[in-house]
């Protein structure tokens, strides 16, 4: 088990971050706001794919004033993402919004700040204070621009700190402390070492992505390598894997994330070997129909897909089914014993009868638990 930074606990909606809970999947919604329909659509899509908080863009009061319905139709919390101008907040907050993704010094004077954090305070409402590098206040920017190398590093990851403490006094000089940071940069080492100074310097829950990551191949890596580090010193409360594709790529991801350093149980998860000379099936195409048979499972099972008769079984011992096959046979094994032989044709639906009836048992096993 990885111990976890200790943070102080906050609700966003009916969903609990830090202080001990779950680590929260995020994502956030790529339809315009104000387009009421397509925002509902992708937003039901992605509680469905698991996500468990969903951030909509707020740049025009047309959105601002979508937000009512939006969160109506919601079956998760939805964060606000506000940008310079005060009085969106307001009305965001109106709407009924679960959480504010604000920098409380770019809204405005220190007397519209006061506005909004007095009606989030009201409603018990938190916020996220969100540095970017991109968005660095511009006295921190020309020093950071004539460096290179480790330097530039350490003195970005400094400054996002410096910036983030900045706007964090200005909440906590009005008493409101319901805040959650994030420091994000498309660079991962800067990243990875942002989150390191701050993690020790406050008690408030942090937010984990790795922003503009990039598209999924590419951007899946950097942010399993930059999020992954954290995770596993312990650092992070929610996360978004920010993506250029369709936003339930990035709950997946996320997910796969979290599974792979056994910090959440979501869905299956599926082994399969890699390949080599000695596989003597169609493995590739074997497991992709497997993979796109678990999308529809919802139970957490470990499914292993080998392409070695011999040695699959006991590398997927973890498993709580595979499939094995060689030269027209095959092998169907639990917990890495094997219990049916078959033919090399009949692995693929024998595996699914097996995944069915542990998904039929778990379910069973909840049912008399509640």
């Amino acid at each position: 088990m990885i111990p976890r930074r200790v943070s102080k606990q906050l609700k966003v909606g009916d969903v609990t971050i830090g202080g001990g809970a779950p680590i929260r999947v995020q994502s956030m919604t790529t339809a315009f706001t104000r387009d009421v329909e397509a925002s509902v659509a992708e937003i039901l899509g992605l509680a469905e794919a698991g996500c468990e908080i969903v951030r909509v863009a707020v740049p025009h009061k047309e959105d601002a004033d979508a937000l009512p319905e939006i969160r109506k139709r919601s079956p998760i919390p939805v964060i606000a993402d506000i940008h310079f101008d005060y009085r969106l907040a307001l009305r965001a907050l109106e709407a009924g919004v679960d959480g504010l993704r604000l920098n409380p010094g770019n809204i405005g004077s220190k007397e519209k700040t006061r506005m909004v954090v007095k009606e989030a305070k009201d409603r018990q409402v938190p916020m996220r204070i969100g540095v970017n590098v991109g968005s660095l206040e511009s006295r921190l920017i020309p020093e950071l621009m004539m460096l290179e190398g480790d330097e530039k590093i350490e003195k970005t990851a400094a400054a996002m700190v410096e910036s983030a403490l900045d706007h964090v006094k200005i909440l906590e000089d009005m008493d409101f402390t319901d805040i959650k940071i994030s420091l994000k940069a498309s660079d991962v080492p800067t990243t990875i070492l942002a989150y390191q100074l701050i993690a020790d310097r406050v008690e408030y829950p942090l937010h984990l992505g790795i922003t503009e990551a990039g598209t999924p191949k590419a951007g899946m890596v950097k942010s399993a390598v930059g999020l992954g580090v954290l995770l596993y010193q312990g650092i992070g409360d929610t996360l978004r894997v920010s993506l250029a594709a369709e936003s339930t790529e990035e709950v997946f991801a996320g997910y796969e994330i979290l599974k792979s350093l056994g910090l959440r149980e979501h869905g299956p998860t599926l082994i399969a070997c890699p390949t080599c000379g000695r596989c003597e099936i169609e493995l590739i195409e074997l497991a992709e129909r497997v993979e796109s048979f678990l999308q529809s499972v919802k139970e957490p099972v470990k499914v292993a897909v080998m392409g070695c008769v011999v040695n699959g079984p006991g590398e997927a011992r973890d498993a709580d089914v595979g499939i094995a096959g060689g030269r027209g046979k095959g092998a169907l094994f639990r917990k890495g014993k094997p219990v049916r032989s078959c033919k090399e044709e009949e692995l693929f639906d024998l595996l699914i009868e097996e995944v069915d009836e542990i998904v039929a048992q778990k379910q069973a096993e909840r049912a008399v638990a509640n």
